[in-house]
């Protein structure tokens, strides 16, 4: 299991500086977030971050949770990933979502089409449009609700094992054993990743091993069934996030173990509470190293 932190209440300097002290202190990722204008929030531009975050380090992975991408033109997010892939010598990772309708990037601006299915249909617009455009050549492209005329993207991004060269991508998909299958699900398996996000009433419980476990083994029957191959040394992410305990580490390192058995790679320290999480303690918690050590 790799261990990554959110920078979820901190300025763009925090956030990079936070970025840094994980890297110091043993942790395997650093993420910013994605949002435009969501009630009196400060919010901070995720681009920026992650670039200047991918020059001060070397090592830990480096992303936003999540990038709302239906809010974006697809043909401006290739400059800035490429260069931040770039930057970071292939650190970068695009974890990616509908997006929320409390951002006034949705509501706010006349003519945005926000239902869930049109913001889904967008997303998948978005990601096939990126496919495209890291293949180095010349393309036009026809969506869902995106068409455009002929553009190539040059440099692609830094070449990796398995996927070629290719940004991963970390779709949200949506997880309920007595429902499946889902838009969400067929989504992540045609990326190189999933944000778990359970359903409904359990949305903001803990993840359990046993839900871990039956998503895997889903997955892994839904690939088959839909004629889906990956490279052996082609990765999967099965991201998982939360808040684990600071006092009590055995029991963090315990859940851990469980959860990564269950078939997760990924946990992310995610504390979003702005009354209770300030920059200090996000720093003084990533200063402790990874939950369980």
């Amino acid at each position: 299991m790799r261990i990554g932190i959110v920078a979820s209440t901190t300025t763009a300097e925090q956030s990079v500086d936070l970025a840094v002290e994980a890297e110091q202190h043993g942790w395997d990722g650093a993420f910013t977030w994605d949002g435009l204008s969501i009630g009196s929030q400060e919010m901070v531009d995720p681009w920026a971050v992650l670039g200047a975050a991918a020059a001060r380090t070397s090592r830990i992975t480096l992303g936003a949770m999540v990038f709302a991408l239906p809010r974006r033109r697809p043909w401006e997010l290739v400059r800035p990933a490429v260069t931040v892939d770039h930057l970071s010598r292939g650190r970068l990772v695009l974890p990616v979502g509908v997006g929320v309708l409390d951002d006034a990037g949705f509501t706010a601006v006349p003519g945005q089409l926000t239902g869930l299915r049109e913001r889904a249909e967008l997303l998948d617009d978005a990601l096939a449009f990126l496919d495209q455009a890291w293949s180095g050549g010349a393309f036009a492209f026809t969506g869902t609700h995106t068409t455009t005329g002929e553009m190539q993207f040059l440099p692609r991004p830094l070449a990796r094992p398995g996927i070629g060269h290719r940004v991963p991508v970390w779709p949200v998909g949506v997880w309920d054993a007595s429902r499946p299958p889902a838009r969400s699900l067929d989504r992540a398996l045609r990326a190189d990743g999933i944000m778990v996000q359970l359903r409904g009433e359990r949305a903001f419980d803990d993840i359990t091993p046993d839900d871990v476990a039956s998503l895997v083994a889903w997955l892994d029957s839904r690939r088959d069934e839909l004629g889906l191959e990956r490279p052996a040394d082609a990765p999967f992410d099965v991201v998982l996030q939360g808040i684990l305990p600071d006092d009590d580490p055995a029991g963090a390192r315990e859940r851990l173990d469980a959860l990564g058995a269950a078939g997760a790679t990924w946990w992310v320290e995610s504390r979003w509470d702005p009354a209770t999480v300030t920059p200090e303690a996000l720093l003084d918690r990533v200063r402790q190293g990874p939950p369980g050590t």
